[in-house]
């Protein structure tokens, strides 16, 4: 048994973010993380072209600005060597290879964290005054029920497993899903020689990433509803309307919505012109798959060799959080939104499920951090 201030789960950006604020003042922490690696999902489990969608100083993890030689945009590779450096310097020594089975808060106000250790197939136990939730909103890859998918006689896999498109050359290909890694994944298929479509279900915005940059600028100095009005202004001026090739835009703006709803705005990476061109074809919801027909919402159907589901994620935190209703809801997402989704009673937190991105896990392992400092030193004054 090890006895520590504060177990933190999980060693992606919001564990090890929230590992170095508490390092930063010296507060002792043990990191637990079921993956080989920390940052699993930027290593491991991202399509080779990926980028940061933001400008770097709203991707910074605290304490740490990125080298002023970096681009304003950067690549995958450049932000885990950023990552790389990040837990180095803050010394962070992650505890891999270990599958959280229960956490639950037992006497003395404690948390009682149960793991195993998949590499040595025994038992460990943590102890600790603090319990930090930071296995993110993108822990499981979630693939939705879809009438027909078991009968699909080709390849179909979650985003997480695509890599890049040079073995769907020639080949009917249908993404589904219309964020932008949806729509990334389309654009880099269509590279490769594939024969792009892409489910797109709701209205969408559609920006480019000096927009988005403008607006989160302006957003320190304009009220929301100003803000969303130039941004919108200024999508329509870069590509019109694109009604007529399936993309509408919502009614709300794309800071209300992504502030109060979690919905991303679609960063374009060169997508909408190859739609415009007729390269990638934008279809309707699914009705049915029957083998390796697909038929859809509009009457349209079409054979398609391979599926990639760009459907998002899903949280897996109840599967071993014993106490945490007094924080998360049923999806095992925060109850409460952003600014007070991070903190509950009994020394519960959680941090990178505020859908803020690498901005919001800043924010919150901020919070964090100074909220655990201040509750130690109040126990040492009472004591």
């Amino acid at each position: 048994m090890e006895e520590v201030d504060v177990v933190i789960v999980g060693a992606g950006p919001a564990g090890i973010a929230t590992s170095a604020c508490l390092n930063h003042l010296n507060i002792s922490n043990a990191v637990i993380e079921r993956e080989d690696s920390y940052a699993s999902l930027w290593r491991k489990r991202s399509y080779d072209r990926l980028k940061l969608h933001l400008a770097k100083q709203f991707c910074e993890l605290p304490y740490m600005p990125f080298p002023p030689n970096y681009p304003r945009y950067l690549s995958k590779n450049e932000f885990v060597q950023y990552l790389e450096a990040y837990v180095s310097h803050f010394k962070i020594t992650p505890r891999y290879d270990r599958v959280v089975e229960t956490a639950s808060y037992v006497g003395e106000k404690k948390w009682c964290v149960r793991v195993h250790n998949t590499l040595s197939d025994v038992q460990e136990m943590y102890l600790a005054k603090f319990l930090v939730v930071a296995s993110g909103e993108n822990s499981e890859g979630y693939i939705p029920q879809v009438e027909g998918l078991n009968s699909f006689k080709g390849e179909f896999v979650h985003s997480s497993e695509y890599e890049n498109g040079k073995k769907y050359d020639g080949k009917n290909v249908l993404v589904v899903g219309s964020g932008n890694s949806g729509m990334e994944i389309a654009y880099d298929l269509t590279n490769w020689g594939a024969n792009t479509s892409i489910v797109v279900r709701s209205p969408v915005h559609i920006l480019t990433k000096e927009i988005v940059f403008l607006g989160m600028v302006l957003a320190k100095y304009l009220p929301l509803k100003v803000l969303d009005n130039i941004v919108v202004i200024l999508g329509k001026l870069k590509f019109g309307d694109l009604s007529k090739y399936g993309l509408t835009r919502p009614k709300l703006g794309p800071f209300f919505l992504k502030e109060n709803e979690g919905q991303a705005p679609i960063i374009d990476v060169g997508s909408i012109n190859k739609i415009i061109a007729g390269e990638i074809k934008v279809v309707p919801s699914i009705t049915k798959i029957q083998r390796n027909q697909i038929k859809f919402e509009n009457g349209y159907s079409n054979h398609y060799d391979a599926i990639v589901f760009a459907t998002g994620y899903k949280s897996t935190v109840l599967n071993w959080l014993k106490d945490g209703d007094q924080l998360f809801n049923d999806n095992g997402m925060p109850k409460h939104s952003f600014p007070n989704h991070w903190k509950a009673e009994k020394g519960l937190y959680s941090a990178g499920f505020s859908r803020r991105g690498l901005f919001g896990i800043s924010i919150d392992a901020r919070n964090i951090a100074d909220d655990i400092s201040f509750a130690l030193n109040q126990n040492k004054k009472s004591n």
